[in-house]
């Protein structure tokens, strides 16, 4: 009796447990049509109210001549603005000038009207004794005295301005080609192919002397480089192989009745590519040296850095096809006889685009970047020895390289994940000794930061926020660290009063179940707290980057998806960059993955947090590698995935370009590439799929989308293709992106779309 009496009890117990959590659950959200055209009224209503707006997340400071004073535009409500002079060693911030007077000066010099609250100047700059300005509106030249407002047409001044977005370091694309000077040193000589060989003809006489006669048209001589002090030439034996084409078909051209065929060279995985076999000239001997070094199939011909005061070496740097080797090699030009300063391996990749080596000639010393202790650092190498020193080290990862300063010794950089407590993305800016020592954060506020100096580097200019934080924007001393005044703080009480909803940061564990995994929610602003509503991923998984929004931004479109009765999140789930080495491996041939176990469980716990969150709905949609993600999502995750819009999507890695899936699919293009392709896995398509693809895309094949739709079509799946004439890469524009909020309705929110043009777009 006792245990008949437990069992009925404990039966009893969990049927009102049951009932509870049944009664608390959600219910979830299902407009009709007519629902539905109402959220898009509103959404359009929102997003013209949040357009007219202005929050100020930056601004571009114009650096006087004297480097002690700038002035910059900022943006107002309504498209209106005003612009301010600011003296940077206090700080002190004020009026440009009388904007009313300025504007009736220019209408009378001009007569054109002019509203003093919408002045356009893209250029200006002040008098020595800031008494008068000479600036540029439209497309006029004027002076004008600040004592009196009398103005006056001129000429552009011969001032050349500073640009403070301007990389102070000069970068050398590797894709971008070799470049040198054919004349030599002296001037006396310029070397030449001709016939296929090494040619170099005196100034004066004109006299020619050839330094090589094997080369022929098939296999020439070529990409000359001379040593600083003459005496040697550095060639190559090229032999070419040229890049294929792709084609596609301007369906729509205006005044035609027939298509137009396009076409343009498109190296894809596996291609060949052109070699070159570095060869040494010696000017005085007239004798010609092969470099004891592999031939260079990959990239162009290298730059070349020769030591200071001696010519005899000189050091180049080779990635080797498929991203696992890197080096930094120095010849002897007297032996052809090489060594290997640097040689990185890695059983996955190495992320060439981001190698950064910057060399001192002066010391033989390098700067070089690289990820060999499983996160992204500088290293001082010393290129007589080899022998590497870590500059900078630590759990977190260095950006990018701002700047070198080779007199005081100084590396400036962007760093990110160093501050504890912060989201590991948020990049600050930094200064530390080529030993290691003296670190300092320029930018200590807690937020994604963007900074621009002065030209003389004294001072910086520091915006900074966070995706749900108002945006600041600061004047720094980069001498003391030290700020000096805010210029611009953003209120947001406008934009709070439109009813918005700011995004949320959330973060939840991956696949290992302790790495944190960062993303964003973004909610609609009429959300009832008593239903549940479908989830829409943005996804883009490419490993070049991380993509969630750091910095704080009023209008887009996650926001705008958002108001028509979704939750639209984004996320950066393993594979992608910016966090460590082997976070970023879980790409390496393996792009199908996309992050997915993780972004999963990121959204179940966000479901598990808050009730208004329904993941038995579920869409994604994502341009380009996105496209592919976003179509992956429906054929290896179909019992999370419901509905998919994908654009322009490199659905098969082996149809899209050679340098971006070589990086992370590696090289040679091998079975894998199939097994993960969306083209041979299409039959696996449970979901409601729309592809969108341009007929004119140059970035990613045309052919890539519609190989997909023959795939699907075979295997007699239902799915939508949206093809537009005369488009490029893109998201489909206007109509596309109206087309992909419509497709959502239908299949997330089981219900018509308004019927075009009735919802106000």
């Amino acid at each position: 009796m006792k245990i008949r009496s437990l069992i009925t009890c404990f039966a009893a117990t969990l049927a009102f447990q049951t009932t509870w959590a049944q009664q608390k659950k959600n219910v979830p959200y299902m407009p009709t049509q007519q629902q539905v055209l109402q959220s898009f009224k509103q959404a359009n209503a929102l997003d013209t109210a949040l357009k007219s707006i202005a929050v100020v997340s930056n601004i571009t400071p114009n650096w006087q001549s004297s480097g002690e004073s700038f002035w910059y535009r900022k943006s107002l409500d309504n498209r209106e603005a005003e612009y301010f002079v600011v003296e940077a060693v206090t700080g002190k911030k004020q009026k440009a000038f009388d904007h009313e007077r300025l504007a009736k000066a220019i209408e009378k010099v001009t007569d054109k009207k002019v509203d003093g609250n919408k002045l356009w100047i893209s250029d200006m700059f002040f008098s020595d004794d800031k008494s008068s300005i000479t600036f540029k509106s439209g497309a006029d030249w004027l002076m004008c005295d600040l004592k009196n407002y009398k103005a006056e047409k001129t000429i552009k001044p011969a001032i050349q301005a500073y640009n403070p977005n301007r990389p102070l370091q000069r970068r050398r694309y590797r894709w971008s080609g070799f470049f040198t000077d054919s004349v030599s040193p002296d001037k006396q000589w310029t070397a030449m192919q001709k016939k296929g060989n090494l040619v170099i003809k005196n100034k004066d006489s004109g006299k020619e002397i050839a330094l090589s006669t094997d080369g022929t048209s098939e296999a020439p001589y070529g990409e000359f480089a001379w040593s600083p002090d003459g005496k040697y030439i550095i060639g190559y034996r090229i032999t070419y192989k040229k890049i294929k084409d792709v084609y596609y078909v301007l369906s729509s051209v205006d005044g035609t009745t027939r298509g137009q065929l396009r076409s343009h060279d498109y190296a894809q995985p596996g291609d060949d590519f052109t070699s070159y076999e570095p060869f040494i000239f010696n000017v005085k001997t007239k004798k010609q040296l092969k470099v004891e070094a592999d031939k260079i199939d990959f990239f162009g011909a290298p730059e070349l850095h020769f030591r200071e005061g001696n010519s005899r070496y000189f050091t180049f740097e080779k990635v080797d096809r498929g991203h696992q080797r890197f080096r930094l090699i120095e010849v002897d030009c007297q032996t052809g006889k090489t060594r290997n300063i640097i040689d990185e391996r890695t059983k996955t990749f190495i992320y060439e685009q981001r190698i950064f080596t910057y060399y001192l000639p002066k010391t033989n010393e390098a700067v070089w970047v690289t990820e060999q202790d499983g996160w992204r650092h500088a290293y001082l190498v010393n290129t007589l020895t080899g022998k590497q020193q870590l500059i900078t080290k630590g759990n977190w990862v260095l950006r990018d390289i701002d700047s070198v300063d080779v007199q005081k010794r100084q590396l400036w950089f962007k760093g990110s994940g160093m501050n504890a407590g912060e989201d590991p993305y948020f990049i600050h800016y930094y200064r530390i000794g080529f030993n290691g020592k003296g670190l300092i954060d320029l930018t200590p506020e807690k937020g994604n930061h963007q900074v621009t100096y002065s030209p003389d580097r004294k001072y910086m200019i520091d915006a900074y926020s966070q995706v749900h934080v108002a945006p600041v924007v600061s004047l720094r001393s980069t001498v003391t660290g030290k700020k000096i005044a805010d210029l611009e703080t953003a209120d947001l009480s406008k934009l709070l009063a439109t009813g918005i909803k700011l995004p949320e940061v959330f973060v939840a564990k991956a696949r290992d179940g302790k790495t944190d995994i960062w993303g964003v929610v973004y909610r609609p602003a009429n959300m009832d707290p008593n239903k549940a509503y479908p989830v829409i991923e943005n996804i883009y998984a490419g490993p070049q980057d991380s993509f969630v929004p750091k910095n704080f931004s009023a209008v887009n479109e996650m926001q705008s998806i958002a108001q028509l009765g979704f939750i639209v999140v984004q996320i950066d789930g393993m594979g992608t960059a910016n966090r460590s080495k082997a976070f970023h491996d879980v790409c390496w041939k393996n792009l199908a993955d996309a992050g997915f176990d993780d972004r999963i469980l990121w959204m179940k716990a966000l479901a598990a947090k808050y009730p208004q969150v329904d993941v038995s709905r579920v869409g994604l949609y994502g341009t380009s590698a996105g496209g592919q993600n976003a179509s992956g999502g429906l054929l290896f995750h179909p019992e999370f995935y419901k509905v998919g819009v994908a654009a322009c999507g490199c659905h098969d890695n082996r149809i899209d370009k050679q340098w971006w899936n070589e990086q992370w699919m590696g090289y040679p293009v091998g079975p894998h590439y199939g097994a993960q392709s969306n083209i041979t896995n299409a039959a696996k398509l449970q979901g409601n799929l729309m592809l969108i693809v341009g007929e004119a895309d140059e970035n990613v094949p045309p052919e890539s989308t519609l190989r997909f739709a023959d795939e699907l079509i075979k295997a007699n799946k239902d799915f939508e293709l949206l093809v537009i004439p005369g488009m490029g890469h893109s998201d489909g524009g206007v109509y596309g992106r109206r087309s992909k909020k419509n497709f959502f309705i239908k299949h997330l929110l089981k219900t018509e779309p308004p019927v075009r043009g009735a919802e106000g777009i």
